[in-house]
Parts: structure tokens; sequence; C-alpha cells
């Protein structure tokens, strides 16, 4: 039976892919999960396994070709059948061929992994719960950019029953907390990923079968064949080694080409130009690391190899230097703590958000202008009417919504604010809609979930989308992967703690983020038709952050004085329905 093999989703607002490479040719024989092609968006580079055991029947899409996602771009079809027609493959022998080749895999890298949907000698009919109705559960999709996550906890013990949608562990990212539910019912037979370990977007963490005899509890705990630590199945890069790196090409070879190595590592080679036969790989069975990498570039002259970092790359790598050492645990700490002092570790999220600031920075050339804006309208409007607005809309209504809308109604008038620039490409993309980023503080840190097309809601129902959330951002696991995906602009309310003025840094690679300060009464110099007075009013700032690469000073004033005349003149009445 034939199989189609399409061009997988690549994320949010991906809707297309290019072929960098094919990892097997027509004719060869292939097993499920073995990585059959490159590919590359302009968000990711990766390798894209097999969605079938069998031979790679027809190639149809060709190297560099760019095609739609869903595309069918190969035909995989059983071994020994010619063109589509023959005898099927047995599904045990077809299992077997696919386990042994697994088995194979783990053992190249040196884990001594149980394999749990290996067929027993003598027991070529597997029934349930010997791998028969086994269902991998991988790492999901986190979001935009978002290549990886960290399990914090498991929810459930190897041997127990789960239900489908029952929570199974804890995910950790640098955007997002949240529970992953189980894609089936039955047993949990193996847990291939610890907690604390961090691994690759598609990674297989965990097998649920049908019934029967689970697997041994831990694979953790099993000996190894080196003196890695537990969490050496992710590489020092961060990226899992599931022996797909360790597979072979139709031309022979390795993935990889002559050296294992992640397809992370194996990127920043390229844009380094390194020869990887020149580098000695000291991960498990000879896999390149970033740590090889790295100490290349920095043999090659230290001066040299750092301005010839992509603007962004070195903040990723202190990133995972970082998560290195946290992982690993083994590092004794650099402080000593003394009499009334105490050491934490940084939590996970903590250091994901010093590396995004760091990313946001090393990319943009960011300022702040400040205009004020009289809310005094808005703030006597509110007295009068938040409690039937609550009771009619059963959310309160807030200052900071009038703000974001006035926000959201100047947008219109100012696109390269909600703009998106690709200096490689010499592009940029403009939107004809807001997904509109509101920052969270939360218990565990900054969390920016999004409203989606926020241009498009009345006051009143942008007002219930933001208390909606941020409500959710502050409840444990509440969030889903879609809340933190495609903004496009942000605001964040630093007057909620009374701040009156703020210069807060880019959500990159948004290229505008706008503060609102507190709201304060205070005297002001107003002109009416007798001239100038002093006058009681409710004062606020707004604060707006800005890539200066794409937007001049004049842009930036502009539109913020733009905000603020809609703050003062618009028709807040006719928003409400009043």
């Amino acid at each position: 039976m034939a199989t189609e093999v399409t061009l997988p989703e690549l994320g949010e607002s991906v809707t297309e892919g290019t072929i960098t490479e094919w990892l097997v040719a027509v004719g060869d024989e292939v097993n499920e999960d073995d990585p059959l092609f490159e590919l590359s968006s302009d968000k990711i580079d990766t390798e894209v396994p097999s969605p079938a055991s069998g031979v790679l029947k027809e190639i149809r899409v060709d190297v560099d070709e760019t095609v739609e996602v869903g595309t069918v771009v190969a035909i995989i079809g059983d071994a020994g059948d010619d063109a589509g027609g023959g005898e099927d493959t047995p599904v045990a022998d077809a299992r077997e061929e696919r386990d042994a080749s697994r088995a194979d895999d783990r053992a190249d890298t040196g884990t001594a992994q149980a394999d749990v949907g290996a067929v027993d000698d003598g027991d070529a009919a597997a029934g349930p719960g010997s791998g028969g109705g086994d269902v991998e559960v991988t790492l999901p999709e986190l979001g935009e950019s978002v290549t990886e996550g960290t399990i914090t906890e498991w929810l459930v013990a190897v041997g127990d029953e789960v239900n489908e949608d029952d929570p199974l562990f804890e995910l950790s990212s640098d955007k997002i907390d949240t529970e992953v539910p189980s894609p089936a019912s039955g047993v949990l037979k193996e847990i291939r990923v610890d907690v604390d370990e961090t691994v690759e977007v598609g990674t297989v963490v965990a097998i649920i079968g049908g019934g029967g005899e689970p697997a041994p509890e831990s694979t953790s705990e099993e000996p190894r064949t080196d003196d890695a630590p537990p969490s050496s199945r992710a590489d020092d890069s961060g990226v899992a080694d599931s022996g797909a790196a360790t597979t072979t090409r139709g031309n022979g070879g390795v993935a990889g080409g002559d050296a294992l190595m992640s397809p992370i590592v194996r990127r920043m080679m390229a844009e380094h130009d390194l020869d990887p036969a020149q580098i000695a790989g000291s991960g498990q069975g000879g896999r390149i690391t970033r740590d090889d990498v790295e100490a290349a570039i920095s043999s090659s002259g230290s001066a040299a190899g750092a301005d010839a970092v992509p603007s962004g790359q070195q903040p990723a790598r202190r990133e995972t230097a970082r998560k290195e050492t946290s992982a690993k645990g083994t590092a004794a700490s650099v402080f000593e703590p003394g009499e009334r002092e105490h050491v934490e570790k940084l939590s996970r999220i903590r250091q994901r958000i010093a590396a995004k600031m760091q990313e946001s920075l090393a990319n943009t050339a960011q300022l702040t202008t400040v205009q004020e804006a009289d809310m005094t309208y808005i703030m006597q409007l509110r007295a009068r009417h938040k409690d039937e607005f609550k009771q009619r809309e059963g959310t309160s209504l807030s200052p900071f919504a009038f703000l974001a809308r006035a926000a959201l109604l100047a947008i219109k008038r100012h696109p390269t604010v909600n703009a998106k620039v690709d200096w490689d490409g010499g592009e940029v993309l403009y939107r004809d809609y807001v997904n509109l980023g509101i920052a969270v503080d939360t218990e565990k840190g900054l969390l920016v979930p999004n409203v989606k097309n926020a241009d498009d809601l009345t006051l009143a129902a942008l007002s219930r989308n933001i208390a909606d959330v941020a409500g959710r951002a502050r409840g444990k696991g509440q969030l889903e992967m879609s809340d933190i995906q495609g903004g496009t602009f942000t605001i964040t309310n630093t007057g909620s703690r009374g701040v009156l003025i703020d210069t807060p840094i880019l959500n990159y690679p948004e290229v505008a983020i706008m503060g609102t300060g507190a709201i304060q009464r205070r005297p002001v110099v107003v002109e009416d038709g007798l001239g100038s007075t002093i006058a009681i009013r409710d004062m606020v700032y707004l604060c707006l952050t800005y890539d200066h690469q794409i937007l001049d000073g004049a842009d930036a004033a502009r539109y913020v004085t733009d905000v603020k005349e809609v703050v003062e003149t618009h028709d807040w009445e006719a928003e409400l329905g009043l």
C-alpha cells in the first residue's frame, strides 16, 4: 500500500517550504521516522522523517523547489512492490524491522534504552500490550520560533492507565508553561525523556500501549556505555539524540555528512564555513556538539569568530550554555554564600526571558519616545458606566482597554508600527490585521499572549479578550500554544504598579511596543475659549519603544501623538453603545 509524503505544517503563518536536500534516493528502503529530506522555511530548517516504512518509489518535488504545505512530495511503497502492486509486507515484519533499526540507532549513540516496541523471540503476532497498538507521544509544537521544550513534571507513571486528553506531563518553554494531554487511551509503557530534560519539538517522549505488561519503569537508570549524565539523550546543543542523525542515507553516508551532528549544529558549521572532517566530535558515538563547533570557532580567532556570528546568535548560545549548566547540575556554584546569604537556582523561564531580551537588543536599534494624554473624559465616562458595563459584558471596564483600543485605531494610519522586517532579504511585511500582545506579570515571570485580530474588536469585545488571556496566563496551564503565537504589536501596562514612565524592550521580532504609565491626577495647563487656565486632569504617559532601523523618530512621534488624539477626542460613548 502506497503512502503519500506531504510537506508538513511549519508553524502559524507559514504556508510553504523549500526542500534543500533529499537524504534518500528512489529505490532506497526507509524505516518509519528515518529522515527523508531537509526542509527550509523563513522560520525553521529541519529534517522531515518518513511517515512509514517501505521503499521510496517516487520523488515529486526537486531540490530547491518551493511548494505549499500539504503538497505530496514523495511516495513510499511496500518493499518488493514495483508499481504500487504486489503483496503487502506483514505488519509484524514491518514493525520488527522498524524496531530493530531504532534499537541499532540507540546502540550507536551509546544509549542503553529498553525497546518497548520490539517483538519478543517467537512472538511474531503482536497482541495488546506487545507493541501492536503502541502510540508515540511527541513533544508538541510550542509556538512560532520555539524549537524545543523542557519537561518539568510527569503527571503519570509507567504502568498507569490513561485516557485520551488526560494530562500526561507539564511542559515549559521560553514562552509558555502548559500541561500536555495524552493523544490516546491505554497504558503508559515507557517514558523516554526525564524531568528537566530539554528536547526538540517532535521528539518521542513516551509510549502508550493498548494494555498488558508495561515496559521497565525507567530507562534512564539502566547502565550506560559511557559516563554521560542521565540527560545525555539530548546532546550538548540541547537537541534530542533519537538516533535519527545516525541513520544511513541513500548515498551510504550518515545524516549530517561524514560526521554525526544535529541539524542545528550543522547549520552553525555552515554559517562559519567549517569542515566537519576537521572537528573531533566529543559527543556520544562521535557526535559533533555545539561546544565542539564553538571551540573550533574560537580557535580560528575569537575576534573574527564573534564578528562572523549573525545578529542574535550570540545570545542564543549564551542561553544554551546556561541551560546546559542547569541541566547537568554537576557544576559547583560560583557563589559561596555567607551569613545572611543564600543561593537559589534561576528558574527556567527567567533564563529564557533573559535570552529573549538579549536577542531583542542584539537585533534591533531601540529607543523610546514619550507622549502624554488627557484621560479625564475617559475616566469620567468610566465612572458613570462601569457597573452597567460589567453587568452587561461580564468584565470590568478597565482604562487599559481604552488605551489598547486607541493604539489599535491609530495603527490603521501607521502600518509600519505593525510591520515585520527581513533585513537579509531586504523586505518589509505589512499586515492588515493586528494580533495584540498583552504583557502579563505572572508568578513565574513575564508572559505575552496575544489577542488575535484585535483591531476588528469593539471596545467591549477587546475588554473581554484582554481579561481572558491575562487571566489564563496567570492560571496554571491555561494558555494554549496558539495564544502565544503570531503577535504583531505589544502593549504593556507598566502603570499597574504605579510607574509613570518606562522604556519597555521590544517583543522581538515586533518593531514597536507601547507602555502605558499610571494615570495620575495633577494640575495641567489647558486651553479653552477664555485662554490658558490651570485645571486638575487625569493624565497618562504613553511610552513607545520602536526599532529605529525601520521607524524614524518622526514616524514614532506621529504614531504616539495620534494615539493621544484618539484617547482625547474619540467618541467613546458610541464605542460603548451608550
